[in-house]
């Protein structure tokens, strides 16, 4: 079998045939699958005219390695969709909206954690997740499939360095908050504007670096009821992402 880049998944390989069709080399699909949903995909892609095989189950295994594949694994070609280039951070300033949200991530190295907040921004509506391109997981096959389908949905972002794509954001107009622990402000005390704004994380137990810290416009804590001393990554950015979500939809007070 070919070995390009992998999606494994409905979720992530619905999303490529919606986004990029023509990126898909081949999906292999579990020849003992005859449900509904999976007579639908199949449909789908004669429609769009993307191969298919029916394999054993043992050879998707082989192909998506051990995270869950629900019987349906696509082989694409590596990089952006054939036509596509890959997005920059300054065609994201010159598209950014009053109401823009953005998800900065420093230092997330798991790529599940990545996938999943790249989920999560999906989710918010957020624009983009933007991550340095030498501290940070690549969007993985183990990413894509945290993602479920969100990573051929919202722009990723890799920057040469963070700090100065922070400068080259604040200067756009966006506000940055950055989410750290013992900041004197919470999430839920501060003033998060109307404006662009951008969540700024860093990875559960570093947290954040010094010079991404300087280079936030404030800083807040999350408050924690229980006894744990912090959140996973990607739960953290679901918690500020969605907070400002909620403000802004329920509009001024």
């Amino acid at each position: 079998m070919a070995r390009g880049a992998l999606l494994s998944g409905f979720h992530a390989v619905e999303a490529r045939l919606r986004s990029a069709p023509d990126s898909i080399e081949i999906v292999y699909v579990d020849g003992a699958r005859r449900d509904g949903r999976m007579r639908e995909l199949k449909a789908r892609l004669a429609e769009a005219q993307v191969r298919s095989a029916a394999v054993p189950a043992e050879r998707l295994r082989g192909l998506a390695g051990p995270g869950p594949h629900q019987g349906v694994v696509a082989v694409c070609r590596d990089g952006a969709p054939q036509g596509a280039p890959e997005p920059t951070l300054d065609d994201l300033i010159d598209a950014l909206r009053p109401g823009s949200l953005l998800l900065l991530l420093d230092g997330v190295t798991d790529p599940r954690n990545l996938g999943a907040c790249i989920r999560t921004a999906e989710a918010a509506g957020a624009q983009a997740v933007i991550v340095p391109r030498d501290r940070s997981a690549a969007l993985s096959d183990v990413a894509a499939r945290a993602a479920a389908g969100a990573a051929e949905a919202i722009p990723l972002i890799r920057v040469t360095n963070l700090a100065r794509a922070m400068r080259e954001l604040r200067d756009g107009g966006v506000r940055l908050a950055g989410a750290a622990l013992g900041a004197e402000r919470t999430l839920y005390d501060a003033d998060l504007g109307d404006g662009p704004l951008g969540w700024v994380l860093g990875a559960e137990g570093s947290g954040l670096r010094r010079l991404t810290r300087e280079n936030c416009d404030l800083l807040v804590s999350i408050p924690l009821a229980g006894t744990v001393e912090s959140l996973n990554v990607a739960v953290a950015a679901g918690v500020c992402l969605f907070e400002s979500l909620r403000r802004r939809r329920a509009g001024p007070a």
